[in-house]
């Protein structure tokens, strides 16, 4: 979590130079507003001001970009806007200045600020811990339909993303979940929501070609410690959703024959449960049975 936490700062937080301006300000306005701070080390209202706006500006999650200017090493964009008192804050998008504000404000007027340009900041939380409730009791259309919401505001929405990937392969379409993993930008795609999608999509594909269950149900009936046919077993019943049955075959596995496979069945549970998240009730079990098994 620090680890994503640090990463989705350094995505949305960034100094610039009068030669980056046009990269770092006006092109990236293009897809998001972004905020110019314009500040001097000399400056103590500017040292006050920068701790309020990088909190909101984090907590919008990638749907707004502060970029931070220092006007005695690069005095010509601010000559050329006409900024004559620090600290300054102007909002660009579509390559244009669209607000601004000067001096210090508090937290919540630096909030209303920004939700000017990009609508409310809580509400994508809200919406996604709502899609998130209905996507486990079951509900995917609804679940679907406010992840969707999520990403008409914040389209660089690594969870929403993951999430609808996640929904794609529950439902059985591989492609659907493909093609929303194969519009991710280069820069997300090491983004652990976005990871843990392409685990639940690596192990879907590798289900669709394991046969029929029933056929490999019947090869464990007859034979309890044929490893490699519960381990098919598994993972064609975590391909059918069937996840909590998928994490009980690979327990017993383990419990069997620790060292079968290399440890085999102790790593695939970890990347279920990498696939899965942390919450999924299957993980909670797996998790509790695992320990009980190695620990015992």
């Amino acid at each position: 979590m620090v680890a994503e936490t640090q990463s989705a700062s350094a995505a949305v937080v960034k100094d610039t130079t009068t030669r980056d301006f046009r990269q770092d300000v006006i092109a990236e306005s293009l897809k998001r507003p972004v905020l110019v701070d314009f500040w001097a080390p000399w400056c103590g209202p500017c040292r006050q001001l920068a701790p309020i706006i990088e909190k909101v500006v984090k907590a919008a999650q990638g749907r707004v970009a502060l970029v931070k200017l220092n006007i005695d090493d690069h005095p010509d964009i601010p000559g050329q806007l006409g900024i004559q008192s620090i600290p300054a804050v102007i909002a660009f998008q579509k390559g244009q200045p669209v607000d601004g504000f000067v001096g210090v404000l508090p937290e919540s007027q630096v909030k209303s600020f920004i939700e000017r340009l990009v609508g409310p900041l809580d509400g994508v939380d809200t919406l996604l811990d709502e899609a998130d409730g209905k996507a486990a009791a079951g509900d995917v259309a609804g679940a679907a339909e406010l992840y969707a919401s999520v990403l008409a505001q914040a389209p660089d929405n690594t969870r929403a993303i993951g999430a609808l990937v996640r929904l794609h392969v529950t439902l059985g379409d591989l492609e659907g979940a493909r093609g929303f993993l194969n519009a991710v930008p280069e820069d997300k795609a090491a983004d652990p929501h976005i990871a843990a999608a392409r685990v639940a999509l690596d192990l879907a594909t590798q289900a669709e070609g394991l046969g029929d269950v029933r056929e490999l149900e019947q090869r464990v009936a007859a034979d309890a410690d044929d490893h490699q046919a519960r381990f098919d077993l598994a993972l064609a019943l975590n391909g059918r959703n069937r996840r909590q049955d998928a994490t009980l075959h690979l327990i017993e596995i383990v419990r069997r024959d620790r060292g079968w496979n290399d440890d085999g069945a102790r790593r695939q549970l970890l990347q279920f449960f990498e696939a899965w998240g942390p919450a999924d009730p299957a993980s909670v079990l797996g998790r509790r049975r695992l320990s009980s098994v190695l620990f015992a």
